[in-house]
């Protein structure tokens, strides 16, 4: 519910609640004080005008009636003398309390309440030697209200027509003071609950907000608020926006401690994998130093493994550069178009060179079209290309000549997808949901023959996705592991220029 909403429900209760509860007061009090004093039974109904302003409500109910009567008597002289008339006026003003006598001379010729007879006949002002007169409202020593007609019966005798209310004079004053306590507890009855609905519904919630930035203020983004997330309203928005920054709080936090994790385990292997090269390069240095190298042969097996090892750190340290750019998504490419065909034939090239001085054996197959276009970065592909290749190198683990390398390009309508297979020693399938992530490394005791920094299959997935494609890897302990990639060929766009180079930054 929103606070709009929750304070003109306010303000209208406040209004209308006490109206309707003072009014109900009203008729409850009205009703209990005229039974207390005997006015009318529970089953009759009652004019609270009587209790609320009893002189005037009696005089205006008496000048009618009297009016009337007189009017009667003009046509039918002896109309006071019919009882069915009497009993006609005496239910007329019952609902008003009140009842009628008439008597004549001094006695009673009809009472319509016999309880009162006794009570106020002995009371009743004389006859004033006037006909047809109406008298002043009398007020009785017994309490009551009463009113007088004189008129003169058929045969000459006095009579005079009372109308009479049951209703004493305390009643009045006693109704305003209940009134007026009764006015006090509505207003604290409904303060008291306009301010528990408010505490509920508006404090509570911001009490219970307050106490959950609390919780993230001390770090603790498990913490949830205890109120149902989809309430409409302000309340319900405010809790929604909590619960998506605590999301995300713990979200960075995770993954500000898996970052830092990763620096960590990022620096112990460039830090592993540096030594290793540099202890080679200074003990070799040190044997051509000291001339533990003395002859030509030997000299040259020495500066040859020096310049493999500075090898060795120059492309872990372009490695860890591409990853710095990588990090910081800044890895610069020139897109251009690109014949399949003849450019993996260049890289299939240069390939089996240097794999034919490893003693493995690598097939090319390309299924594509000679006319397959796709749009890349050459340089990175390339990237991409060497590094599956030298990944699979590195983990073949055959070193009697059987190792074998295949790689072959399909034709997928839209898009190619390049194959690159070994039969190696392959990847659990434990592992293989993770190897293009950061850092990875299957093999835990870091055999120093294998090393590698755990970032090249990042980069590679990285560089692929960057160019619209996609990467994953299937494999087999024992028999070896298959890298598959998909990358979009080439759309001839009429309005597009021959040549497609860009510059971009991923």
């Amino acid at each position: 519910m929103r606070f709009r909403t929750r304070l003109m429900i306010t303000s209208v209760t406040i209004v209308i609640l006490p109206l309707v509860m003072t009014l109900i007061a009203f008729l409850l009090i009205g009703r209990v004080l005229v039974f207390g004093n005997r006015a009318f039974t529970l089953g009759q109904t009652f004019d609270y005008k009587m209790v609320a302003d009893m002189g005037s409500t009696f005089q205006t109910m008496t000048d009618e009636i009297f009016e009337r009567v007189m009017d009667d008597m003009e046509e039918t002289p002896d109309i006071l003398e019919h009882r069915d008339y009497l009993d006609s006026i005496s239910e007329e003003i019952n609902f008003k309390t009140s009842f009628i006598l008439v008597r004549k001379d001094n006695e009673i010729f009809y009472v319509s309440d016999e309880e009162y007879e006794d009570e106020i006949f002995d009371i009743l002002p004389p006859y004033e030697d006037a006909e047809n007169a109406i008298s002043n409202i009398y007020y009785t020593s017994t309490g009551q209200l009463l009113r007088q007609l004189d008129f003169k019966f058929q045969d000459g005798s006095n009579g005079s027509l009372f109308i009479i209310t049951s209703v004493k004079t305390f009643v009045s004053s006693k109704m305003w003071i209940y009134m007026i306590i009764a006015m006090i507890i509505i207003l604290l009855l409904t303060s008291i609950m306009m301010t528990n609905w408010i505490k509920k519904t508006i404090m509570k919630p911001v009490d219970d907000l307050n106490i959950a930035m609390q919780h993230i203020k001390e770090g603790n983004f498990d913490y949830v608020l205890p109120i149902d997330l989809d309430e409409k309203g302000e309340i319900g928005e405010l809790y929604r926006s909590y619960d998506d920054m605590r999301l995300r709080l713990k979200e960075s936090a995770e993954e500000k401690i898996e970052r830092e994790h990763q620096n960590k385990e990022l620096i112990s292997n460039i830090s592993h994998d540096l030594k290793t090269p540099i202890t080679a390069i200074k003990g070799y240095s040190q044997g051509l130093i000291e001339g533990i190298a003395d002859s030509p042969e030997k000299r040259e097996k020495y500066i040859r493994t020096i310049f493999n090892k500075a090898n060795d750190m120059d492309n872990l340290i372009n490695e860890l550069t591409l990853y710095s750019s990588i990090d910081n998504n800044r890895i610069p490419y020139n897109f251009q178009k690109i014949n399949v065909a003849t450019y993996f034939g260049d890289c299939i090239e240069e390939i089996g060179m240097d794999l034919d001085s490893k003693n493995i054996k690598l097939n090319y197959s390309n299924l594509t079209t000679p006319d397959t276009i796709i749009v890349a970065d050459a340089e990175q592909l390339k990237r991409v290309i060497n590094n599956i290749v030298s990944n699979s190198v590195k983990y073949l683990g055959r070193e009697d000549g059987t190792g074998v390398i295949d790689i072959r390009l399909l034709d997928e309508l839209d898009s190619i997808r390049v194959e690159i297979e070994d039969n190696g020693i392959g990847i659990a399938q434990k592992d293989i949901q993770n190897i293009f992530d950061r850092f990875y490394r299957t093999d835990l005791s870091r055999n120093t023959k294998k090393g590698g920094s755990g970032i090249g299959l990042s980069i590679v997935k990285k560089i692929i996705e960057d160019h619209g494609g996609y990467i994953w890897a299937t494999s087999h302990e024992g028999e070896g592991t298959c890298m598959h990639f998909v990358l979009r060929k080439y759309a001839d766009d009429p309005e597009k220029p021959e040549t497609d180079t860009v510059a971009q930054e991923a």
